[in-house]
């Protein structure tokens, strides 16, 4: 589970910014800066987790 940590985290900062795209109450947040910061902030996140648990997991 650890090995796919990084993997889940930008699954889940994709879907954050899918929703807020589809659903139409979540349309508003579209238009705040932290709303698209956030996503990014967890989408790198996990893209250097996945990095350094990989490293960890093989080494």
């Amino acid at each position: 589970m650890k090995k796919n940590l990084g993997i889940l985290l930008i699954v889940l900062g994709a879907l954050l910014l899918i929703l807020c795209a589809f659903v139409p109450f979540m349309g508003d947040l579209a238009d705040q800066n932290w709303y698209t910061w956030g996503s990014l902030f967890i989408i790198i996140a996990g893209l250097l987790t996945h990095i350094f648990m990989n490293k960890k997991v093989e080494a």
